[in-house]
C-alpha cells in the first residue's frame, strides 16, 4: 500500500531537470531580480523514506531578471553518503539529507537540515559540500536560523538526542562561529524553531520527544508525543544570561511567525499552534497512516504574551494555516503583518486592526517576503502553487495580495517546506 507521503501534491518527482525562457501570465516587475530556491524532501525513485521529513533533499529553483524567467532547474543536495550512527554510537551529522530550508548568508548559500550539517550550495544549484565553520560546529544546526538585521549575525541552535541536549550558536556577519553554548533543558525534543527580538533569545520546549525504542526500529523519525514533558516558553538576552522558563498550556509549534518587544517591555510571539490531537493526527498522517487517529487540521496563528514570569494565550484566527512569513529584512517594524499558507488559500493578518486578507490557491506553498520599498508590507509574496498543468511561481502584491504574475513551470512541484529569495 502506497504511503501518504508518496502520494498526491507530495509525490516525489523522479529526476533533475532545467527548463530556459519560462512563459509567464501577468508582468513581472523588473526589480524582482535574483533567485527563488524552495527545499524539501524528494526520495529517490523506488525508495521509502519511513516519514515525509526524510527524504534526500531537493532544492527548485527559478532565476528571474529583468522581468523574465530565465530559467527553472532542480537537484538534489548531494550528502554524504554513509552510516549516520555507527555501531559505537557516534553521529556523522554530514549524512544526514539537507531537505528543509536554504538561506544565503556571508554571500554563502547553505542548504540545511535540523539533523545535521549545512551544506553549501552554488547559484546553479550544484552541492559544494558540508560546513562546519572551520570545525567550530560540533552539533547539528536548525534549518531555521535568524538573521538579526540590525548586527546581521546569524542566531541558532542545535538539538540532539542526547546531551547537551540544546546548545546555542551565533556566526558573525562576516560568517564566524564566534559563540556556543548549552542550554540546560530537560530532555532530548524536537525543537523545530525559535524566536529572536531586539535583545532576547526565544526558545520553544515543547512535547515532542525522541524516543529510543523508535530509533530502534528503524522507521521514520523517532519522535512521539509525551504529555508527562510539559510545554513552556523561554527567553534569554542575547547578551547572556540565564533562560527564564513560562509555563504553556501543551502545545506544538512547528514555525514562529514573528517575535518582538512591545512598549511595556513584554515579548510578544506570534507561531502557528497544534494541540495535542491535532499534532498526533499530523504526524500520523505524515508518517504515513492512511487513518490518522485524530484530526489532521488545526493549526493556527497564536499569540503569547510573556511579562516576566507569566504568559497570556490567544487564538488570533480559525483557520488553518502554516508556514508563516514577515518582512524580517528590516528592523524598527511593529510586527503588524503575518503571511501564512492555507490548505487551499495564502493569507494575510494586519495584527493591528485585525483584518484578514486572502487569496486562493491550490496547495500555496510558504509565501516568500520580498521588499519594495520602505513599507512594512511593501513588496511582494513569492509561493509555489499548484495547477491543472503542473505548477507555477505566484507573485502576489503584498498590500493587497493582488496577481502580478505566474510564471508557468514545466514540472509540477512537490509540496516542500521553506524557501528564500536571493536578490542580486
Amino acid at each position: 500500500m502506497a504511503k501518504t507521503y508518496l502520494e498526491g501534491q507530495l509525490a516525489p518527482v523522479p529526476d533533475e531537470i532545467e527548463a530556459f525562457d519560462l512563459p509567464i501570465t501577468g508582468a513581472l516587475p523588473p526589480e524582482l531580480t535574483g533567485r527563488y530556491f524552495r527545499n524539501g524532501p524528494n526520495p529517490l525513485p523506488g525508495q521509502d523514506p519511513g516519514h515525509w521529513f526524510t527524504g534526500p533533499g531537493m532544492i527548485h529553483g527559478v532565476r528571474l531578471r529583468d522581468g523574465r524567467a530565465e530559467w527553472y532547474r532542480n537537484r538534489w543536495v548531494t550528502t554524504k553518503k554513509g552510516v549516520y550512527v555507527d555501531d559505537q554510537g557516534n553521529f556523522d551529522l554530514a549524512v544526514v539529507p539537507a531537505n528543509t530550508n536554504v538561506i544565503r548568508h556571508d554571500d554563502r548559500i547553505y542548504a540545511l537540515v535540523e539533523a545535521g550539517l549545512p551544506y553549501e550550495m552554488s547559484p546553479e544549484l550544484d552541492t559544494i559540500g558540508p560546513v562546519d565553520f572551520g570545525g567550530r560546529l560540533t552539533t547539528a544546526m536548525t534549518a531555521h536560523p535568524k538573521e538579526d538585521p540590525v548586527t546581521g549575525e546569524l542566531h541558532f541552535f542545535g538539538y540532539g538526542f542526547f546531551a547537551p541536549y540544546l546548545t546555542y550558536h551565533r556566526l558573525s556577519k562576516d560568517g564566524v562561529l564566534v559563540e556556543s553554548r548549552e542550554i540546560p533543558v530537560p530532555g532530548p525534543t524536537m525543537m523545530h524553531d525559535f524566536a529572536i527580538t531586539e535583545n532576547h533569545v526565544v526558545w520553544l520546549d515543547l512535547p515532542v520527544v525522541f524516543d529510543l525504542d523508535l530509533a530502534f526500529k528503524g522507521e521514520g523519525m523517532p519522535y512521539r508525543w509525551d504529555d508527562h514533558y510539559g510545554a513552556r516558553i523561554g527567553y534569554m538576552r542575547k547578551t547572556g544570561g540565564p533562560v527564564t522558563w513560562v509555563d504553556v498550556d501543551p502545545c506544538y509549534v512547528f514555525h514562529v511567525g514573528n517575535a518582538r518587544e512591545d512598549a511595556a517591555g513584554n515579548i510578544v510571539l506570534d507561531a502557528v499552534r497544534y494541540s495535542p490531537g491535532t499534532f498526533t493526527g499530523m504526524w500520523g498522517h505524515i508518517s504515513g497512516s492512511p487513518n490518522p487517529a485524530h484530526e489532521v487540521i488545526g493549526s493556527r496563528l497564536h499569540r503569547w504574551t510573556i511579562s516576566g514570569a507569566t504568559a497570556r494565550e490567544e487564538q488570533l484566527d480559525d483557520r488553518t494555516v502554516e508556514f508563516p512569513t514577515i518582512n524580517d529584512a528590516r528592523t524598527g517594524l511593529p510586527g503588524r503583518y503575518v503571511y501564512a499558507a492555507g490548505g487551499a488559500e495564502i493569507v494575510k493578518y494586519d495584527l493591528a486592526s485585525g483584518a484578514v486578507q486572502s487569496h486562493e490557491a491550490d496547495g500555496p506553498g510558504e509565501a516568500v517576503f520580498v521588499p519594495r520599498g520602505d513599507a512594512e508590507d511593501d513588496g511582494w509574496l513569492v509561493s509555489l502553487v499548484f495547477t491543472d498543468q503542473g505548477s507555477d511561481l505566484l507573485v502576489l502584491d503584498a498590500q493587497d495580495l493582488s496577481h502580478v504574475a505566474s510564471v508557468h513551470l514545466p514540472r509540477r512541484v512537490p509540496r516542500g517546506f521553506h524557501g528564500h529569495w536571493l536578490a542580486d
